[in-house]
Formats: C-alpha cells, sequence, structure tokens
C-alpha cells in the first residue's frame, strides 16, 4: 500500500471544487481492547453525522481485575464539522474519573476565533490564531486529511488551558493482526512540543483510515495501546 502522507502547504484548489471532491468520514461504531500501564479495560468509540457536520464520542471502562485496581469511565464527546479545510471542533467534553482529573467543557467559536470554557471550576478563554483541535477531534482530522490526501506536517492541540503544536511524521506501514480482521495499516505519529507522550494511530484504508491500533509512549515505554476488535460502519 502506498504511503498517503502527504505535507501541503497551500490549498490551491477551488473551495467549491475541493468541498466537492472531498471524501467524508464513514459513520461507525467500534471497540478495542484496552491496556493503560497495568489496567485492562475497554473502549467503545461511536461516530455518527449530525446537522453541523460528526459527533464521536469515546468510552473507557476498566475491565476483569482491573475493576478491583480503579473505577469510574473516561468518557470524552467531541463534535465537529469537516469542511473544505478539513475538520473543525464545534465543542468538546471530558469527564475522567479513572484518574480524577479535572472535567473539561470547550467550545469553538470560529465566528470570533475564541476558544472557551471550563476546566474543572476555572474558566478560559484562548485565542485560535490557525485552526486547532481537541484530544478527539484530532483523531477524525487525521483520518479526514488521510482520506483526501492532505495530511500537514502540524497540528494545533488544546492542553488543558493553552494551545500546544504537535508535529506529525510518519510511522511507516505494518502488517497487524486483531480480533476485528488482518489488515495493512500506515502509521501517522504525533507529539505534542514539550511532551514525552507519542501517540500513534496505525490506520486501515478499507476502513476510511479508522485506526485499528492506538498506541502511546511515554520515555521511550508503551503506556497506552487500543486493538479493534470489532468495527460496524453504521451509514448515514
Amino acid at each position: 500500500m502506498r504511503m498517503l502522507l502527504t505535507i501541503m502547504a497551500v490549498l490551491v484548489l477551488p473551495v467549491c471544487d475541493a468541498a466537492m471532491a472531498a471524501e467524508q468520514l464513514i459513520p461507525h461504531s467500534a471497540e478495542y481492547k484496552v491496556r493503560i500501564s497495568v489496567v485492562s479495560g475497554r473502549l467503545n468509540t461511536e461516530l455518527r453525522r449530525t446537522e453541523n457536520g460528526y459527533l464521536a464520542n469515546h468510552l473507557i471502562r476498566p475491565t476483569g481485575m482491573s475493576r478491583i485496581l480503579t473505577r469510574g469511565t473516561m468518557d470524552v464527546t467531541s463534535e465537529f464539522s469537516a469542511e473544505a479545510d478539513g475538520v473543525r471542533p464545534i465543542a468538546y467534553q471530558a469527564i475522567d474519573t479513572i484518574r480524577d482529573d479535572p472535567a473539561i467543557d470547550l467550545t469553538f467559536d470560529w465566528g470570533t476565533d475564541i476558544a472557551s470554557g471550563t476546566v474543572g471550576d476555572e474558566a478560559f478563554q484562548l485565542q485560535l490564531d490557525e485552526l486547532s483541535y481537541d484530544n478527539v477531534s484530532i483523531q477524525y482530522a487525521l483520518m479526514y486529511d488521510l482520506l483526501n490526501d492532505n495530511v500537514a506536517d502540524r497540528y494545533v492541540l488544546f492542553d488543558v488551558d493553552k494551545m500546544r503544536i504537535a508535529n506529525v511524521s510518519s510511522a511507516g506501514s505494518r502488517e497487524i493482526r486483531t480480533k476485528a480482521g488482518e489488515f495493512t495499516a500506515i502509521g501517522i505519529r504525533h507529539q505534542k512540543e514539550g511532551s514525552s507522550r507519542i501517540t500513534t494511530l496505525w490506520c486501515v484504508q478499507e476502513l476510511g483510515y479508522l485506526p485499528v491500533v492506538i498506541e502511546q509512549h511515554r520515555k521511550g515505554k508503551l503506556n497506552f495501546q487500543a486493538t479493534l476488535v470489532r468495527y460496524t460502519p453504521t451509514g448515514a
């Protein structure tokens, strides 16, 4: 499979032509087996269409003996549109009772180029100098850009109460066997500047570039892995 990671500095096609030609994300549900350090769990994801674009929900629950070590869930939701210039986030909410992190409620206002919301009890407001993403919409932005052969080498990500640049690079391709099947996947790696965490999405073309394996390394050690168990396209 040819590598589709392409760096495009300028979109040369007219916006109307690009929008008409754009490949769209595939609504679906998926289930992953998850390991976070020594804790195991399940990640259920859902992507569905809305009047404004798409709504994605990711929910992690501990399973098996891990429920003795930790309780709670990690529940994150992102609403976004998919436009000529790519995925554009609208709103993001995160509630993590596994790690007991502060809840996040974030709104992107592209009319004023302001991101505002709360982290725990603290309110914030940030200027959006360029297209920026939350921790869920970045996955779908990369999938969308892969579909349209338009992956950039940098994206801007929300991080608690500020924006950080995430550098993107290719991790090559590899054969991956999961309970959902055997796939040839291409790896897309991103890392926030100043962070020791590196996230790699192993994406499969025939699944609309859904990642069949998601890995996060910190200081060279694997501390998070999600492996696809089930994938169901859900149509419109």
